[in-house]
């Protein structure tokens, strides 16, 4: 591995192609040890000459959407990854970490895959914690992993003094994700750092794997430190004054320039730069702003929207049936149910919802047959045909004149939303239904 010395760069000297991109930003979505601002963080990475920036929040993608919309606004190309608990086998309470990044929407679909994976069936003392085994097969073939510096496995087993044990676990993980995982080096002011990285560049050099420099960011500006201890102390359970508490993080994890972290590698150049082409190797799309829903089942051979269609046809010859007992009197009010009901359901497939209407009156007409009260409906939905044919609700909008548009309307596409009310001693089974019928998962 190349360690020749590089020329220092002058401090606040931007260079006109991209020298570095920050991978590790801890977001105040980390909950516990981030205090930096979406915002923030974006513009002064673009006011840098950054390309990109990563966030990587610890254990979840909360603020992914809210990152993603906020870089592309700024012309910053969004890199989307997760600073990921991985189980200590040997010490359950002593787990470690690895940097995992999306390649694209695959990878973005396999991560969340694995976090919830974590949450649902291996958390312990509070952390969401995956396995190296999750790995295999595939599970995380579009994704980049980075050894987690001195805080993953290779770090904690050169810190004891076992280089050798190092060097196998970073086969191991190299297996686990072929081409895609990097020796991760930091500079972040830990002790120890000097010893690490040494060592961490000959397994890479032994081994043919790439170095990565990276800078682990917990707040925006140096003069942010203090207030990010405080952050920490809440979470931890500490005062500041208290000398036991650990001090896990320097004054040195705010968000660096380009200029300070190539001073700060001057040594290792091809780190810097492959931190430039791990960004170059991600590009996440991601579809915002469409809703998806659960299959409603539909008899064979029937489409979802043939079957709304059907199902309204019906429950409204149940409704004129029970509002015009006389026949005479039910045919001279048909034309205008029909007309209505015809306008409403071709507005409802054409803005895409015909399975949330059959969803909604699937739970409703099983609350009414198992015992639950219902209320007859309230809110725009009331000025739906379709919900009146369909039992959602219990109110005539014709009798009322009330406006079907209100609802929903092509103009102002959103999802409907129907308001219900439930007997509060019973909508748990409601739920519960719910949760059975359409899948836990969902």
């Amino acid at each position: 591995m190349n360690s020749a010395a590089h020329t220092p760069v002058e401090p606040g000297f931007v260079p006109s192609a991209p020298r570095f991109v920050h991978l590790r930003l801890h977001s105040e979505y980390s909950i516990t040890d981030g205090i930096v601002q979406i915002d923030q963080a974006i513009a002064a990475a673009a006011d840098d000459g950054m390309p990109a920036l990563g966030i990587s929040d610890l254990a979840n993608l909360f603020g992914m959407v809210k990152f993603y919309k906020s870089a592309r606004g700024k012309g910053v190309k969004p890199i989307i990854g997760v600073d990921a608990w991985i189980q200590n086998e040997a010490e359950r309470d002593k787990p470690q970490r690895v940097l995992l990044i999306c390649r694209n929407r695959a990878g973005y679909g396999q991560l969340s895959e694995l976090l919830t994976r974590a949450y649902l069936d291996n958390k312990h003392r509070g952390r969401a914690e995956m396995r190296r085994e999750w790995f295999e097969n595939g599970a995380a073939a579009d994704l980049l992993c980075l050894s987690g510096a001195m805080s993953g496995d290779i770090g904690a087993a050169i810190a004891a003094g076992n280089v050798e044990q190092a060097e196998q676990l970073a086969a191991d993980w190299a297996r686990l994700f072929p081409g895609a995982f990097y020796i991760e080096v930091q500079r972040a002011g830990h002790p120890g750092t000097e010893r690490y990285i040494r060592h961490a560049v000959d397994i890479a050099g032994r081994l043919g794997l790439p170095v990565v420099a990276t800078h682990p960011v917990q707040f925006l500006k140096r003069d942010d430190f203090k207030a990010h201890e405080a952050r920490v102390c809440i979470a931890q359970g500490y005062v500041l004054a208290d000398k036991r508490r650990p001090r896990d993080f320097t004054e040195e994890q705010y968000l660096k320039s380009q200029a300070e972290m190539c001073e700060l590698f001057a040594d290792l150049p091809e780190a810097l730069e492959n931190a430039v082409e791990i960004a170059r190797r991600c590009s996440l799309t991601v579809q915002l702003g469409k809703n998806f829903l659960p299959l409603f089942p539909t008899p064979e051979g029937m489409t979802l929207d043939d079957f709304l269609v059907q199902e309204a046809k019906a429950g409204l010859e149940r409704r004129l049936a029970q509002l015009y007992p006389h026949p005479d009197e039910r045919e001279k009010q048909r034309p205008r149910y029909e007309e209505r009901l015809k306008f409403e359901t071709d507005t409802i497939i054409q803005m895409g919802f015909p399975g949330y209407f059959l969803i909604v009156a699937d739970f409703i007409r099983w609350g009414k047959k198992n015992g639950v009260p219902v209320g007859p409906g309230r809110g725009s939905g009331a000025g739906s045909l379709v919900a009146y044919s369909l039992d959602i609700t219990d109110i005539d909008p014709l009798e009322y004149a009330l406006l079907f548009e209100r609802f929903l309307n092509p103009e102002r596409v959103s999802m409907p939303d129907f308001d219900i009310d439930f007997c509060q001693d019973n909508r748990y089974r409601v739920i519960e239904y719910v949760r059975e019928r359409y899948g836990k998962d969902a």
